[in-house]
Parts: C-alpha cells; structure tokens; sequence
C-alpha cells in the first residue's frame, strides 16, 4: 500500500534533482541556463510546500489535534526557505557566484535538514494517524502536485 512517507520522499527526491541542474549550470558559470533551471526547481519546492500547508498538515493536525507541534516547525522553515529561494533567485539575477554560493549552500543544508525530519518524523506520523485517509490524502497530494514542470523545462 503507498505511503504518504513514500509518496512525498520522492517528492523531495524530485526536488533534489532540480536543484542539481542549477548548481551543474552555475558551476559552468552559464547564467542564463541556470536562471532558466531555476524556475523549475523553484515552482516544485512552492507546489510542495502548498500540498503540505493546504492538504497534509491539516489533516495531521486535525487527526492528531496537535496544532502547535512538528507542523508549526515545518511552516517556520518553509517560510525561512522562501526567504533562501528568493535570495537564490536575485543572486542568479545579478549573476552574483559568491551571493549564490552562500545562499544556496544554506538552502541546501536546510533542505537536508527538514527533509530529514519529515522522513523520518512526521510522514512516519502522518501515516500512522492517519491511516484511514492514506488513500484519499495521497489523491489530493498528486493533484496539488501535477501542474509540476518536467526537468529540463
């Protein structure tokens, strides 16, 4: 049976690797190509982290009635990966190797960070409260997530 755990682990995964296409582009100091992978990485990371603020975790908080817990942790550090996207994006912008370098270093690490949690706490969590919802829970997670552009795009 599929888990949210799974389902949303490989979502990272495919976040993962549109990043890499920026970093390849930047490394190669091709500007243009890496403001273009950009976009892409950027729209999944915020289709993301709306398919979790919309769907996933108010349906935890709900099922588990814990509001001020590992959700309230999450939105903090998705807000403070906003912040890093865009700082990302003017830096690619201005074609700023060192502002890039630092700023997505930090996202990098704080996406590893979270995502950490995520696996291994809080899907785990949402699996086990939620058990009944799974299946409808993991329709409305792919939709949300379906208007993603390819990799490459």
């Amino acid at each position: 049976m599929p888990t949210i755990t799974d389902f949303m682990s490989k979502d990272h995964r495919s976040c993962d690797e549109l990043l890499v296409a920026v970093e390849r582009a930047v490394v190669n100091l091709s500007w243009e190509q890496a403001r273009r992978a950009f976009l892409p990485f950027r729209t999944s990371m915020l289709q993301h982290f709306a398919a979790e603020e919309s769907i996933l975790f108010p349906a935890f908080e709900r099922g588990t009635g814990m509001y001020r817990g590992p959700t309230q942790v999450m939105r903090a550090e998705h807000a403070q990966m906003r912040q890093l996207l865009a700082a990302v994006e003017s830096a690619l912008a201005e074609e700023e190797a060192d502002d890039y370098a630092g700023n997505a270093e930090t996202l990098l690490i704080m996406m590893q960070q979270h995502n950490v949690k995520e696996e291994n706490v809080l899907y785990p969590m949402c699996d086990q409260h939620l058990a009944a919802q799974v299946a409808v829970l993991l329709s409305e997670l792919q939709q949300e997530l379906a208007a993603r552009p390819e990799e490459g795009a």
